[in-house]
Order: C-alpha cells, then structure tokens, then sequence
C-alpha cells in the first residue's frame, strides 16, 4: 500500500520505483530496444535517421510524419526522459506518435547517448547536434523552421531547455515556437520542499537522484553547468513561450513551479498544468483517464501554438 494518496488508475506503477544502479543499468539497457509497434501505425510514415553529434559519433533519431498531404509542416522535437541514463520507453514513443496525429505535426525523436558511459555534457550536445542537422535539412525534409517546438519529459525537460539556452547562446539562428516540459528537472540545487519532501515516491524520488548524479559527472564549475539546471540561468531572454506540467507526489514537482514563475517574471508567456494524484511518469500507465487529460492538454497546447 503506498503511503501516498497517488490515484489508483495508475497501478501498478503508483507501487513501483525502479532500482537505479550501474549494475541495473548494464542488464536492462542492452534490452530496452526500439519498438517496432512504431512502423505499424498506418497513419504514420515513420524513417530513421543517423546524425553526426559534436564528436562526430553517430546518435539515433527518428521523424514521425502524419500520412497526409502537406507541402510543408510544424515540427516537434522530442526528448525523452529516463534521468539520464535510460533510453526512451515503449511510453514515449507512444506519446509521440499521438502528437504527431492529433497535433499535424512531424515530430523528430532524438535518442542521444547515456550516462554514465557517456557523461555531462555528451547528453546536451547530442541533442543540440540533433536540433542543428534538423534545422539544417529542414527544406528537404518539409519542415517550417518558423514552427519548429522543443519538448519532453523529466530529464527531457532538462534537455529541452538546455537545447534553448545552448542555441541562445551559440547565436543559432532557431527560434524555437515553444517548450513544452512535462515534470521537468530543472534545479539541480535539490533544496526545494518536494525534493526534501518526496524521497520515496514511486517511479523517481530525489534518493534516486543521489544515485543518478554521480553517473552523470557534471562539473559545477564549467559555464555550461547552468543548462543542467537552467533555474539558476542569468536571463531568460530569447527563450520562447511554455507548457509546464508538474505531478503531485513528484520531488521535481517544485522545479516546474519554480521555472513557470522565474519565466512568467521575465515576461515570457506560460501555460501551467499542475496534475493532482499523479507521481512522477505517471503517463506510462496510457490508458488512464488523468494521462488522457494531460496529453490533451499538451496537445491542444502545441496546436494552438503551431497554429493547427
């Protein structure tokens, strides 16, 4: 029985906290595999691509595209989460393929590469290189790079804003339409209540982040340290309108409230979803009613955005 009052539509998962290690992680990342219910979807048209990352090693991505006629169209670029050290879920790619339909959007998945083998900022620069080879093939690949969005979940979240902050601050000429951050990570300070508060949670806590931080090997002191906790960046400026969710019985429940007003403060528009009986990743459980509002929240978010 959990000690928190989390919605029973989402066991078992409301019961389970997965046990982080390096010696977990060399079992069950060799089978998390990419899910060939992908390329099943008759609605999508689903291609798989290699591109070069800033140490010229090849990551992984995909572009899902709605099977409908349009010359050119908005595109989603989405990070998964998984604290850094997961590769993405059967979930996630099933969230993407939702938006793709129901948005009219292409979305572009980014599989960048993981602590601890490869640690901070290997993650970071993965997903900028991704960003930069879509905005760079946009024309050949239909994409309008006026509508291009950047989103994810959790350590997704992180990455997203960092890929803002990285682009703001490398001059790249992407205007990103919007970031769409779903229980986001975004201190790393951990003095925030929730994270005092929640170090039993299920499915992520902050005890969890205690594991999680040494595999990463992040360097305070290097500049690019503020993109792994963007909460604690200067300025704001240049960065584009939000979506924040948050999850009720989440430690990183704080960081999105925190982030939504530090935005709102600099004058940047934010639409804020606080979900109540959820726990962090709670929309692995697809077929719940409060993870069916919640995607239609994002979605209905992203159309008005790109204007579909």
């Amino acid at each position: 029985m959990s000690k928190y009052p989390i919605k029973k539509e989402f066991f078992p998962f409301n019961h389970f906290t997965p046990p982080i290690s390096k010696g977990f992680l060399k079992i069950a990342v060799p089978f998390m595999k990419v899910p060939r219910f992908i390329y099943k979807d008759k609605a999508l048209s689903v291609s798989r691509h290699e591109v070069k990352s800033y140490d010229g090693e090849n990551i992984e991505c995909f572009m899902f595209l709605p099977k409908t006629e349009k010359e050119k169209r908005p595109c989603l670029v989405y990070i998964h989460g998984g604290g850094f050290v997961l590769p993405a879920a059967g979930y996630h790619y099933k969230n993407a393929m939702r938006y793709a339909k129901e948005v009219g959007c292409k979305v572009w998945f980014i599989n960048y590469r993981l602590a601890p083998k490869y640690p901070f900022p290997v993650f970071f620069e993965d997903c900028y290189s991704a960003v930069c080879h879509l905005y760079e093939q946009a024309d050949e690949w239909g994409v309008d790079v006026n509508e291009i969005g950047i989103g994810g979940d959790s350590a997704g979240s992180t990455l997203s804003v960092g890929t803002c902050l990285m682009a703001r601050d490398r001059n790249h000429p992407i205007k990103f339409a919007f970031q769409m951050l779903v229980y986001p990570f975004l201190d790393m300070r951990g003095n925030s209540e929730s994270n005092k508060k929640y170090t039993d949670t299920p499915m992520w806590n902050s005890s969890l982040f205690d594991v999680i931080e040494p595999m990463t090997n992040v360097d305070k002191m290097q500049p690019s340290y503020v993109y792994y906790s963007p909460v604690e960046s200067k300025s704001f400026d240049g960065l584009p309108p939000a979506y924040v969710e948050t999850a009720q019985y989440d430690c990183l429940h704080d960081d999105g409230i925190l982030y939504a007003d530090l935005l709102q403060k600099s004058g940047i528009p934010v639409t804020l979803n606080q979900t109540e009986g959820t726990m962090h990743g709670f929309d692995i459980k697809q077929n719940a009613p409060t993870t069916q509002q919640a995607l239609q929240a994002r979605i209905n978010f992203m159309r008005k955005m790109f204007k579909q």
